[in-house]
């Protein structure tokens, strides 16, 4: 139901761009084509429609976002989305809300996918102080589908960096080291620490050799407790290890305390993890779009106790400097760039569906001329 009597006016701060991948204007904000045009009625209030006086296009305000369409209280996706990523399982949270638990799966795929895109536009561009890489092992469906959730964290800001769900092997390894690389900055040497496995070190002599001082922290356990700790020095002299440590504001030798801590809030917040549960991840893509999510909750939402200056709790983005102030998962969701991503998308689909008919329709003339000649 559309509410006439408002006059359509042209706001001057509008960042939306119009959806339509037929505008010439498509996926363009401040272009002034934009106004405000009218509200339409739901059974949870009123939703503003926008038009493009380019191509006649309206649209509302929550398109491009997960609370497109969403026949629920937007206050409730959120509530939703929270309980996730603290751990609690899907069927717990169906029968809490009163809800299908189709639903709620179809509502945290949604949620997953739109936080990968917020991290790939937004979790970059720190830089590389400090870093520590270690495992968690989990299993898919059943115990003989071991598999690994491999993560890096940048010490000093508390950022957790990368994650990468595979088998625990070189491809893997280097994949969520080169993924590291990609998105922070390097300035200076880092120190670089991980557990004893041996694909770090062959991954780090093959691609950090002058980037990073790099050392293995090698644990030998008896009854179940550490009775051994061993450092090793693989990349790097002494003196340079000891000039690092001196400039570091964190460790004081080598060690990978701080990513082993790491691995309790992974755990605990992810029903995925547990160690005793039923709630095991059935698929692959199911755990890697829960460890988006948690990494947007962990760096761009949750304040990290360990980063408290005064009575400021900061979270591991704002001390990196990507951010200016704490997010909520409400501003994640509707966060202007990630629209225009999804333009983008649409816009790709249809450049790829229009070149597709044209090789067809290639096909077909070849083939009619083929039969023409015969």
């Amino acid at each position: 139901m559309i509410l006439p009597g408002f006059p359509p006016k042209q706001s001057k701060n509008l960042s939306r761009a119009c959806p339509n991948p037929d505008c010439p204007l498509s996926g363009q904000s401040g272009k002034g084509n934009i106004i405000c045009h009218s509200f339409y009625i739901t059974t949870q209030g009123r939703r503003r429609l926008y038009r493009c006086k380019e191509c006649g296009r309206t649209f509302c305000s929550t398109y491009g976002t997960p609370y497109d369409r969403l026949h629920k209280p937007r206050s409730l996706f959120d509530e939703v989305v929270h309980m996730c990523v603290h751990g609690v399982a899907i069927s717990a949270m169906a029968q809490i809300k009163q809800m299908a638990w189709g639903t709620v799966a179809r509502w945290l795929q949604l949620a997953a996918t739109y936080a990968e895109r917020f991290n790939n536009r937004m979790l970059k561009g720190f830089l590389i102080h400090e870093l520590q890489a270690d495992e968690i092992r989990t299993f898919i469906g059943s115990k003989k589908r071991v598999i690994w959730v491999l993560t890096t964290l940048e010490v000093w800001s508390r950022l957790w960096v990368s994650v990468v769900v595979g088998p625990r092997n070189f491809r893997h390894i280097k994949r969520v080291i080169l993924s590291t690389l990609q998105r922070g900055l390097i300035q200076h040497r880092f120190l670089f620490t991980t557990d004893g496995f041996e694909m770090y070190e062959w991954a780090a002599k093959r691609l950090l050799v002058g980037v990073c001082i790099f050392g293995q922290v090698i644990k030998k356990r008896r009854e179940n407790r550490v009775a051994q700790v061993d450092r090793r020095l693989l990349l790097g002299t002494n003196a340079e290890l000891e000039e690092t440590l001196f400039h570091s504001e964190d460790s004081s030798t080598l060690d990978t305390s701080f990513i082993e801590r790491h691995n309790l809030p992974i755990r605990q917040g992810s029903a995925y993890l547990g160690r005793r549960t039923p709630c095991h991840a059935r698929r692959t893509e199911f755990l890697v779009g829960h460890m988006a999510l948690l990494t947007t909750y962990y760096n761009f939402v949750r304040p990290h106790m360990a980063l408290k200056f005064g009575k400021t709790l900061r979270t591991p983005a704002l001390q990196a400097g990507l951010a200016k102030k704490r997010f909520s998962f409400r501003e994640v969701f509707t966060n202007q760039p990630a629209f225009f991503l999804f333009v983008l998308v649409v816009l790709a689909a249809r450049h790829c569906r229009f070149e597709l008919q044209i090789v067809s329709v290639r096909l077909w003339e070849s083939g009619q001329d083929s039969t023409t000649l015969a």
